[in-house]
Parts: C-alpha cells; sequence; structure tokens
C-alpha cells in the first residue's frame, strides 16, 4: 500500500531532522500548547503503537484504548494517559523507540488490503484511512517540531494524502462544529511539491481555494493560520471553511491565531 510508504517516509524525513539532537533539544517547548519535543514524538508513538494494534489485534487495541478515553472524558488532558503509558520513557530513547515502531507499523499496514477495516477511537475506517491519518498527523505534529530548530521543511509530493484528507473532510469540519454544510463543495486547486495541479471539487470561478499544496495542508492540520500562507479563496463556503478547516478528529479545534505558528528565528 503506497500510503504505508509515504507514512514511513514522513517518519524518515522527521528522523533525519532529530538524528543529530542530544537529550536536552527533547525538552524544549514548542509552539504547539506549550507541549516539549518529548512529548510530540511520545504522541506520534502512542497512537502509531495504537493504530497497529488496531490493525493487528482488536482486543490488544481495546485494551490500549479504554483507559486513554476514560481519561479523556474526566476532562484530563491528553498527555495524562501518555505519560502513564510511555512510563518515563523519553529522550533519545523515545525517539530511538518512536523510529522502530515507524517501521513496524509501515510494514504491517504495507501488506494489508486496503479496503480492511480497523478500529478507532471514533468509527471504524478503512486501513487506507488509518495509515494516511498517521502520515498526516507525523507530518503536521513534525511541523512543530522544525519550526522549533528553526528549520523550513522541503515537502514532497506524497503530501497529497493529506490534501485529499484535507478536501475530504470539508463536511466534517461543519458538521463537527453541529453547523450547516455550504454547498457545493469548493473548486480546490493547489500546486504540488513538484509543480503539478491538483483539483478536486467541481470547478467554479466564484467558490474556490487555491495555492500551493504545502499551504492548504498547513491549514486543515491547523499548523497555520490561512492568513500566514499564500491560500486565496474566492466565495463564502471557500473562504469559511478555510478559517475553521480541520482535517483530524476529535472535538473542534480552532486553528492558531495569525503569527503564533512560525519558524523560530535561529
Amino acid at each position: 500500500m503506497q500510503q504505508a510508504q509515504d507514512f514511513k517516509a514522513e517518519c524518515d524525513q522527521l528522523h533525519d531532522l532529530l538524528a543529530p539532537c542530544d537529550d536536552a533539544v527533547f525538552q524544549w517547548e514548542t509552539q504547539f500548547k506549550g507541549w516539549t519535543i518529548n512529548d510530540v514524538i511520545g504522541h506520534l508513538h502512542m497512537f502509531n503503537v495504537a493504530a497497529r494494534y488496531a490493525l493487528e489485534d482488536e482486543a490488544r487495541f481495546d485494551d490500549f484504548i479504554a483507559p486513554v478515553v476514560a481519561d479523556l472524558k474526566q476532562g484530563k488532558p491528553m498527555l495524562a494517559s501518555q505519560y502513564v503509558w510511555l512510563n518515563g520513557l523519553e529522550g533519545r530513547a523515545l525517539f530511538e523507540t518512536w523510529r522502530d515502531e515507524c517501521a513496524a507499523t509501515a510494514a504491517s499496514y504495507g501488506t494489508t488490503d486496503p479496503k480492511q477495516r480497523v478500529k478507532w477511537v471514533g468509527p471504524d475506517m478503512s486501513a487506507r484511512s488509518s495509515i494516511t491519518a498517521r502520515q498526516m498527523e507525523t507530518w503536521a505534529h513534525g511541523q512543530e517540531i522544525f519550526d522549533r530548530l528553526g528549520q523550513q521543511r522541503t515537502d514532497q509530493d506524497r503530501i497529497k494524502n493529506i490534501a485529499h484528507l484535507g478536501v475530504s473532510t470539508f463536511g466534517w469540519t461543519f458538521i463537527n462544529r453541529k453547523q450547516e454544510v455550504p454547498q457545493p463543495a469548493p473548486h480546490v486547486v493547489l500546486t504540488a511539491p513538484s509543480g503539478a495541479i491538483w483539483e478536486w471539487n467541481e470547478p467554479q470561478a466564484d467558490n474556490r481555494v487555491e495555492g500551493p499544496a504545502t499551504d492548504f495542508c498547513q491549514v486543515v492540520a491547523q499548523t497555520r493560520n490561512v492568513a500566514d500562507t499564500a491560500i486565496k479563496t474566492s466565495g463564502e463556503p471557500a473562504t469559511t471553511w478555510m478559517a475553521i478547516a480541520q482535517c483530524f478528529a476529535g472535538k473542534p479545534n480552532d486553528p492558531p491565531a495569525p503569527g503564533q505558528r512560525h519558524v523560530v528565528a535561529p
């Protein structure tokens, strides 16, 4: 499954960024909710394991997810469950464990029927959607690490998976906020990192989202405010969507304020 290879490549790019760093760097706070780099890598690792359990052993996944859901229902932050689950694992040791799990998860999904149904926190999903979500989260949470280390990431065309997820969750963005879904869905025209043009939905000059694919992915994954990108919108549905777009599950989240997320100057 190509999406499994794309997930692994996303992990490898993040690994190459952090490979030279010592334990002290993993304690640095990012611009995402004050999470440290340790927190980010721990979160990615924990849910990569969950995704593999969901594919390989449903009972093990159920045992894994039950305390996480219970904590969230009690109003505890996501990190509360994560700290318990990691049991003190951090720094370089966590980093290497995360990388090993990336390879294991990619290998497991790589030989799976893309249409196979797997469990998750919410509704079941296809194996293809599950591993695409892992790529998206690796790319999105990787952004705060690239930002914190003062590095500009160079994306590849594999982010088309993330862009497609962003387009596919147009309706979800509004339904999740208990708002009426505007119709029709906007025409989306994006320029890929390679220069290719990607398009979704029917052409509409008065209801359109266009710009660099990287910027679109940043908006739908909420790593940047649309005002800090080169994304252009035409028409109310497109403009409203880009202001609140959310391609990930969970309760409604607002995007960062303009200027809040950026590459940190050396």
